[in-house]
């Protein structure tokens, strides 16, 4: 295994849980415009693409007042459930002593970094790009671009994107970067249809693959 010269991250489902405030807002959204709520799970099923690409196919021609509303629900708690995946802390700490580190999401800039100040993980990240941050959002490859310009490499093969989604691994693949799953990624179609090119199962085997290639580069 090559090490990476640098490493992007998804943010949702990836590196923190922050599922209840998108579902609060969406469903508010719903009950708005008279269609029916999404469960949690559903939620989680169905949301891959950013607000812009995919409130005007949900909303059609009302699409704004529906993004209006959706971020007013996600703004009122989204900072009170987060909270960080299960071993994320150690997979960023093992990852920060390969290469830098960047994080690329659907999730509107603003609230990314808003969320990452929260968790007091800013400093981690030598940029945090969200939906809105570059003229196209995930998978276009731009925004991808921007987050390995911001790590000091082009984006390509020297890169990781590491997700949980068939749409994360597009957009590695869509920039020339490695798609790299974390995850079974069950509620997407799992591993396969995901197809990536690196596959790890839990944070804890990321993290420790990643502090055998630190190991090795220091042997080296």
């Amino acid at each position: 295994m090559t090490p990476p010269r640098a490493i992007v991250w998804d943010w949702d489902n990836t590196l923190v849980d922050g599922w209840p405030a998108i579902q609060a807002g969406l469903n508010a959204a719903f009950r708005e415009f008279g269609l029916p709520e999404w469960s949690l799970e559903e939620v989680r099923a169905r949301v891959r693409h950013s607000l812009r690409d995919s409130f005007p196919v949900l909303f059609g021609q009302g699409w704004e007042r529906a993004r209006d509303i959706f971020y007013a629900g996600v703004r009122a708690m989204h900072l009170a459930v987060l909270r960080p995946m299960p071993g994320a802390s150690d997979l960023l700490a093992a990852a920060a002593a390969v290469a830098p580190l960047a994080v690329l999401s659907n999730k509107q800039g603003a609230l990314l970094r808003a969320e990452a100040a929260h968790l007091r993980w800013t400093a981690q990240f030598t940029a945090l790009i969200g939906a809105g941050d570059a003229a196209g959002d995930k998978p276009d490859p731009r925004p991808m671009r921007l987050a390995c310009a911001a790590c000091g490499v082009p984006a390509g093969e020297g890169v990781w994107y590491v997700g949980d989604t068939r749409l994360d691994m597009q957009a590695a693949r869509a920039a020339g970067c490695v798609p790299v799953l974390l995850g079974d990624a069950a509620h997407d179609g799992g591993a396969e249809a995901a197809a990536p090119r690196l596959h790890f199962s839990t944070s804890h085997e990321m993290a420790s693959a990643l502090s055998a290639l630190a190991m090795r580069a220091e042997i080296g």
